[in-house]
């Protein structure tokens, strides 16, 4: 094979475009810093917002430019891994709170406690920074988050008589499951669960009733423990399919998209589901589907749940992290935060976005997230190590057979608690 030989000039041209593409962020020969920016913003409105913050970014800071890297939620973690290994990650990390772990005690992400400036940290609820938090360091900013809510058919509703539950007065999950019976009939359910990942709709939810499912050892090792706090949600969605007849058996292998066309069709007269579907309700119900939207049940904890933020990270090998730090604080500046809330249909995280009016109308439902806002907690399985094996090897199938009726709940809680602990513990130091 006849050999191309290059050019000095051409060998030093090619290293130079090669180290530039290398890692994270870098500088041209203008010394302008270049940083990539990786966002899974994926609704129309929501890439918009977000492209048009970069766009506002770059004009003002003449010297510090950000490319957008579109990346997917579907892949992230994979892609990330696989980025971080070969040291080609993006400066700036756009990902979810419970996705951090592994990442944040590998290595990769830089920890941010030391350079964050005080409007960013001191405008977010310590409850949220949690959620963030591996071990003493910080290494993301929560930024978005959403309830999980009850929407419901306005019109079935009303015409059940039961009480409607409000943030200041919500259903317990004893009512909740008789307001389910009484909205069932003609070939109708009271409710559709849609848990084809049921594991943190479960975990999340079952914060009202006190259950952590997670705790800690003398040794501070994370271990499972299925206590009774812990098995009324579960027992309620068992008990509604199998027992009760008020939920749908189909609908627990669908996502939550999957069940709005029997919604709008009247064969499920409510439907549990993160903040966010409001947007799809708004573009896809059929003219004059009246729709309201309700606070999830309360338990011994009130209105507690479990929330895995979307989250801002900086990885390790960045070269530039004060420069990406400066762009998340630009990104998550009070009303930009509403801008990005707005555009992902989710709240903020931040106390000053929070009080936005835009936020607090009856319209869509926004005020009733609005409320929920406070009680939003961090998720059980943030900070344990192991956790994604463990949902998908252990929890995931033992919950979805709980809940079809084809394991009764001493199975489950002996998959949770012995399966799940074998599987921890290879991850425990």
């Amino acid at each position: 094979m006849r050999r191309r030989w290059l050019s000095v000039a051409a060998v030093l041209a090619l290293l130079v475009a090669l180290l530039a593409g290398c890692g994270g962020g870098g500088s041209d020969d203008g010394g302008v810093v270049r940083l990539r920016f990786q966002s899974l913003a994926w609704q129309k409105e929501s890439v918009a917002a977000t492209k048009s913050l970069v766009k506002e970014w770059n004009a003002a800071h003449p010297a510090v430019q950000v490319d957008y890297v579109q990346g997917s939620w579907d892949t992230v973690h994979d892609q990330l891994l696989t980025s971080f290994e070969g040291g080609e990650a993006p400066d700036i990390i756009h990902d979810a709170s419970d996705d951090l772990a592994d990442f944040a005690y590998g290595g990769y992400l830089a920890d941010l406690s030391g350079l964050l400036p005080p409007r960013l940290k001191g405008g977010i609820p310590e409850r949220s920074w949690q959620t963030a938090t591996f071990g003493t360091g910080v290494y993301g900013v929560p930024f978005l988050q959403e309830p999980r809510v009850l929407i419901a058919n306005t019109k079935l509703l009303n015409a059940s008589g039961v009480r409607i539950p409000t943030p200041e007065q919500p259903w317990s999950w004893a009512e909740f499951r008789q307001a389910a019976k009484k909205l069932s009939g003609d070939g109708r359910y009271g409710v559709a669960w849609p848990l084809k990942e049921p594991v943190s709709a479960t975990l999340n939810l079952s914060l009202s009733t006190g259950g952590r499912l997670f705790s800690r050892d003398a040794d501070g090792k994370a271990e499972v423990t299925y206590t009774a706090a812990d098995a009324v949600v579960p027992d309620t969605i068992h008990d509604q399919v199998t027992i009760d007849r008020s939920a749908a058996r189909s609908t627990l292998g669908m996502g939550g998209s999957d069940t709005l066309p029997g919604f709008f069709g009247g064969k499920y007269a409510m439907v549990p589901l993160g903040f966010s579907y409001r947007q799809q309700i708004v573009q896809q119900a059929p003219p004059g589907f009246a729709w309201t939207v309700l606070p999830a049940p309360a338990g011994s904890a009130g209105l507690d749940q479990g929330v895995s933020p979307q989250t801002l990270s900086v990885a390790k090998d960045s070269p530039h992290r004060k420069e990406a730090v400066a762009f998340i604080d630009f990104l998550l500046g009070p009303a930009n935060m509403v801008r990005l809330a707005k555009g992902d249909w989710m709240l903020p995280t931040g106390t000053e976005a929070l009080k936005d009016p835009a936020l607090h109308t009856a319209e869509n439902g926004w005020a009733t997230g609005a409320a929920l806002a406070p009680h939003l907690r961090s998720a059980p399985a943030q900070s344990v190590r192991g956790y994604p094996e463990w949902k998908d090897k252990v929890a995931t199938p033992a919950l979805q057979e709980y809940y079809s009726g084809a394991i009764d709940a001493a199975e489950v809680k002996k998959r949770l608690v012995q399966d799940g602990n074998r599987v921890l513990a290879r991850y425990q130091r």
